[in-house]
């Protein structure tokens, strides 16, 4: 189990290498047309993961990995599969350690992202349908290549470097009532939610997964892991087929509820947060604003909400 001592642990030794990201009111400059059937304007606070090395949360777990392996190693160079975000955050720790690095991404990843990845000068594998079988792909090649693997969610080190948000937002806006969190994995919602009911016990936190890849959701539902027969969402770097038990253990004890959105709320939500603040992200990273502009959280008085924005992009306005 991990204990708050493991998330200030990981804050202390990705600190040089990871940005201090803001938290943001916007509640305050909303539309009040997009709420037209409330009695009041949701008072929400955004953490902008957006503007984090790399471009998502996710720098924060790879480096913590990374920097955990044996010096020995990791000198052989960092390997890993992802949608993208993840992909850009093990990058980013292979350079600040020295190291090769290698990534396999599945066929599905928006061509925005494999460019993106490809511009970095590693190498980079186009592998399987879905992140599952490029998953696949890149732990047999740590094996035959010797090469540490870093796992995007199933890893306590990755879980504990992406909880160090929660340290953040609670110390930069201490009041929050309900954290809201999008749900790939669930490597970011286990560290945040952990992480969040160790300082506040009290504090609610609610997830959002796509209405086309319920993985946690059905696995907390049926209290086992999942596995979906199929991914249907836009939102490729919410969409593993299967997630671990590691994660549902810890989103089971502590994710209050988990709602799902659809591609379409997602990409309004996008458009909205575009539109109103200037924020460009990727559908993924919209999720938690869909769930919002939807009143789809399912509380009567969710109080002070803070979203984590998990990452750039601009799939979300396609």
């Amino acid at each position: 189990m991990l204990e708050l001592q493991d998330f200030r642990a990981a804050r202390r030794a990705i600190s040089e290498h990871v940005r201090l990201t803001p938290v943001f009111a916007a509640g305050i400059y909303s539309d009040r047309s997009v709420f037209p059937d409330r009695d009041r304007i949701p008072d929400l606070y955004l953490k902008l993961e957006n503007m984090q090395v790399s471009g998502s949360f996710k720098a924060r777990g790879a480096m913590n990995a990374a920097l955990a392996l044996d010096e020995d190693k990791r000198a052989v160079g960092l390997c890993t599969a992802s949608g993208g975000n993840h992909g850009m955050g093990v990058i980013n720790a292979a350079r600040v350690l020295g190291v090769p690095v290698k990534i396999f991404l599945p066929t599905n990843t928006p061509k925005p992202k494999v460019e993106k990845l490809r511009k970095q000068g590693v190498d980079v594998a186009l592998t399987g349908a879905v992140w599952d079988d490029a998953n696949r792909a890149a732990m047999d090649h740590a094996r035959e290549s010797g090469m540490a693997y870093i796992h995007p969610f199933a890893d306590p080190k990755v879980i504990a470097g992406q909880g160090t948000i929660a340290l953040e937002m609670l110390e930069q806006q201490a009041d929050l009532d309900t954290l809201v969190v999008a749900i790939g994995g669930g490597g970011l919602i286990s560290g945040v939610a952990t992480a969040a009911k160790l300082l506040r016990p009290s504090i609610r936190v609610i997830g959002v997964e796509p209405t086309g890849a319920p993985t946690l959701f059905e696995s907390i539902k049926h209290n086992e892991v999942a596995t979906l027969p199929s991914v249907n969402t836009a939102a490729t770097s919410l969409a593993p087929r299967q997630s671990s038990a590691l994660n549902v253990d810890l989103i089971g004890r502590n994710v209050d509820r988990i709602v799902l959105v659809s591609d379409d709320e997602m990409r309004d939500a996008a458009r909205w947060l575009w539109r109103e603040l200037g924020i460009a992200v990727e559908l993924s990273a919209a999720a938690g604003i869909a769930a919002v502009l939807t009143d789809r959280l399912g509380v009567d008085n969710p109080g002070k909400i803070g979203i984590v924005i998990c990452g750039t992009g601009s799939d979300g306005m396609a």
